[in-house]
């Protein structure tokens, strides 16, 4: 009997398992090194941001950034904000001026901006009855400030023209 127990507790002797790493896998780094995406700690975020009708325009300020929004769902529902944003590192840091309270993190990819699934109450103020800017995931379609400057929104006001 003692014979058969020490035999089952050897063969219940575990061996470590692997722990998952919480640092992000070298992939990314080799892919980043390589040139195939953007450092987002290395690049500028000015530029004109795009997917399908909504877009981003981020223009350099004299404190940090000018940003405007500008999302469409048709002729009754929209988005207009603009506003200011200041970077720390992957985060973008958003205050809308037309929508006071509305402040949020951004996570800023290198070539994409993603907003947060949930906003502030205060940014329905932007937006027109059951639009939001809820989730917006826009991609780079140009990095020169003349361009990003030059969006307007439906109204056609500018978005990110100097001295917003």
């Amino acid at each position: 009997m003692v014979l058969l127990v020490a035999l089952l507790s050897a063969c219940s002797a575990s061996k470590p398992l692997p722990q998952a790493s919480s640092t992000p896998t070298s992939l990314e780094a080799a892919a980043i090194e390589a040139g195939i995406i953007a450092d987002p700690a290395n690049t500028d975020p000015t530029g004109l941001y795009t997917r399908d009708r909504d877009r981003i325009c981020v223009v350099p300020s004299a404190t940090a950034f000018r940003i405007g929004i500008y999302v469409d769902y048709g002729e009754t529902y929209y988005c207009s904000g603009q506003g200011e944003a200041t970077r720390a590192g992957e985060t973008l840091h958003v205050e809308l001026a037309n929508a006071p309270g509305c402040d949020f993190d951004a996570r800023f990819e290198g070539d994409r901006i993603l907003f947060p699934g949930r906003l502030p109450d205060a940014c329905q103020k932007a937006c027109s009855s059951r639009a939001s800017l809820t989730g917006l995931n826009v991609e780079r379609m140009s990095d020169s400030p003349s361009e990003a400057g030059a969006l307007r929104d439906g109204k056609g006001r500018m978005l990110c023209a100097p001295g917003k």
